[in-house]
């Protein structure tokens, strides 16, 4: 098959729309079910770039979670931990928890009302408890390399049938030199093919110059996915995941601040207080998910007073006061941060300290490098400067 007629493009009044390969060749794809659609093929391609690319960094299963056409979230196969579980809404499922089931649940848990109604992508055959895991979420379909029979099965149930469901050429390799067209203007350059391995963070230009392994893994998270979002864009990362995307902000310190607020908000749902929380029975995943953003965001003593935690929770919950956040917040170290492009300014390590930031990795090349290095220095972090952008449009 050379094309695929879709039924609009990004909007319903963008008509004709359509996928289709120039020249020779065959679409790498099939659709084994439901209608994708435009911008579900634009997450679809971009997330299997990534999750390929970091199978192949990191020699573990990955997964990651799109949504209009940036991740919000991305993941290897490691364990999770029992908080983990329960944070991500899995800790319920009678499954063996394998690799690409963790790699998921990672992506998905990390920022779970961005990921709402996402696009998955996974780096290897869908197995069955990773379709368990996919089928009582709210997502738009999947693209994979293949499916086992019985996980086929199950998602094809979803959404009353409908779910969409793509399964991917794993050897298919696309032409060095890329285009597209804006306001009837072609573009063309080189595909982005710069290989990200555990190399990319050998200059490390700060005092401190120790980097694990453990880091050197969140690290390569963080770049591969900034490789697939929309920039500018920065990536908290920790314990082989992602914990915070700031995707498409114009200014580099409005990016730091969004992912640093999100890698903040996954590292408060674990608190005793979120992990305590009375929610009422009848109280699904995503109200929960709306209801804990609430609880740690500063609006909350607002939600108290009109009395909705009535319709939420058995008993009035504590107030979870700015001073026990901060001090739960302080218990977080060792995490990753990448940059897809240098950072101009002190003030984004200052932010990036404040989320439990240790290690960090950027192109370097600004003229006040000399600052965010002494920046660094000042909160013992070790800086890598890889010496290359990542934009991505």
């Amino acid at each position: 098959m050379k094309e695929l007629e879709l039924k609009y493009g990004c909007n319903p009044n963008q008509k004709p729309s359509r996928i289709f390969m120039e020249g020779e060749g065959e679409l790498p794809v099939q659709v084994l079910n439901g209608k994708p659609g435009y911008i579900n093929f634009l997450d679809a391609f971009n997330g299997w770039q990534l999750v390929k690319e970091l199978k192949k960094a990191t020699g573990l299963p990955a997964a990651t979670s799109f949504k209009h056409v940036s991740p919000a979230g991305a993941a290897v196969g490691l364990t999770m931990t029992d908080v983990e579980k329960r944070i991500y809404w899995v800790d319920d499922l009678d499954i063996e928890f394998t690799p690409l089931a963790n790699a998921y649940s990672r992506a998905r848990g990390a920022d779970r009302m961005s990921s709402f109604g996402d696009f998955i992508s996974l780096s290897d055959v869908c197995d069955v408890p990773t379709a368990k895991i996919i089928r009582r979420e709210v997502s738009d379909g999947v693209i994979a390399p293949g499916y086992e029979p019985e996980a086929l099965e199950i998602l094809k149930a979803k959404k009353k049938g409908n779910y969409a469901i793509i399964q991917i050429d794993p050897d298919y390799e696309p032409e060095k030199i890329e285009r597209k067209q804006v306001y009837g203007i072609t573009f063309e350059q080189g595909r982005n093919e710069l290989v990200i391995d555990e190399h990319f963070f050998d200059n490390v230009v700060t005092e401190n110059k120790e980097i694990p392994e453990s880091a050197k893994i969140d690290l390569t998270i963080a770049m591969i996915t900034l490789k697939y979002t929309q920039s500018n864009s920065v990536c908290y990362a920790k314990g082989g995941q992602a914990i915070g995307i700031g995707a498409g902000q114009q200014s580099r310190i409005h990016c730091t601040r969004l992912a640093g607020s999100k890698a903040d908000n996954w590292w408060l749902r674990q608190s005793p207080q979120v992990l305590n929380l009375p929610f009422l029975d009848t109280i699904k995943r995503a109200d929960r998910d709306n209801a804990i953003d609430l609880y740690i965001g500063e609006d909350y003593m607002d939600v108290l007073a009109d009395g909705e935690w009535e319709h939420i929770f058995k008993e009035k919950p504590a107030v979870f006061t700015r001073e026990e956040k901060r001090a739960w917040l302080d218990k977080n170290t060792g995490v990753s941060l990448g940059s897809d492009a240098f950072f101009p300014f002190g003030d984004n390590i200052e932010r990036a300290f404040k989320s439990g930031v240790t290690y960090v990795a950027e192109p370097g090349g600004s003229i006040r490098d000399d600052h965010v290095i002494e920046t660094c220095n000042k909160h013992n972090m070790a800086m890598a400067f890889t010496g290359i952008r990542l934009f991505h449009h």
